[in-house]
């Protein structure tokens, strides 16, 4: 239900209520052809990939001319729902399994998201640099640095420095002990729902050297 948006984001905008809406429609057509969101799930969107997704703009909502990719997009999460949220926002979403980003691009166009580019590539393959690099658990947090390395722009403008903002479920202590700069972020502390009992963003801001 578009409730469960509007609750935690009470200044959307009409125009911003209504790609939230046709957003389910969109995707629950394009799951029957390209099977991008498990079929328990599907029902459960808003929920499970819409407010998970937008619980990365709790952490740090994005400005104005900011540029942010995401890596491993799948279906299009977090990049689409965040991409409605932030209209003026440069979203550049990245996946290596065509199947997928045809779907993000169907849905994308379907919705008349103009801040949208997508990328059927590996990341380690996009030059391009950006404010922040979003995710949703798509590897280790090490394997993942290693894949980013060089693509974050080193002058901020946001409240946070550049860097990683992950969305990860479970005990991260061990794999982020190598990090001392990680910061968690658990979503329970932003959204009641149970589903975000286990869930947190895990922010890492980049390193400069020189």
């Amino acid at each position: 239900m578009l409730e469960e948006i509007t609750t935690y984001f009470p200044d959307l905008t009409e125009d911003q209520k209504d790609k939230f809406t046709r957003l389910k429609d969109l995707y629950k057509d394009w799951n029957l052809k390209i099977n991008v969101v498990s079929r328990k799930d599907i029902d459960e969107i808003y929920t499970r990939h819409v407010l998970h997704s937008l619980g990365i703009a709790k952490v740090q909502p994005f400005l104005p001319d900011s540029k942010v990719m995401d890596v491993g997009t799948g279906g299009g999460f977090p990049g689409v729902p965040l991409a409605i949220l932030f209209p003026e926002v440069e979203f550049h979403l990245v996946d290596s399994i065509g199947k997928k980003i045809k779907v993000v691009n169907e849905v994308a166009e379907g919705l008349g998201l103009e801040n949208v580019k997508t990328f059927n590539c590996r990341v380690e393959e996009i030059n391009g640099q950006y404010d922040f690099i979003v995710s949703r658990a798509v590897a280790q947090m090490e394997t993942f640095v290693r894949w980013v390395k060089g693509k974050i722009a080193k002058k901020n403008k946001h409240e946070l420095k550049n860097g990683i903002l992950y969305l990860k479920g479970g005990d991260l202590t061990e794999e982020l002990s190598i990090y001392q700069t990680a910061k968690i972020h658990p979503l329970s502390d932003y959204f009641k729902e149970d589903f975000f009992e286990t869930k947190s963003v895990v922010y890492l801001p980049m390193k400069y050297k020189g």
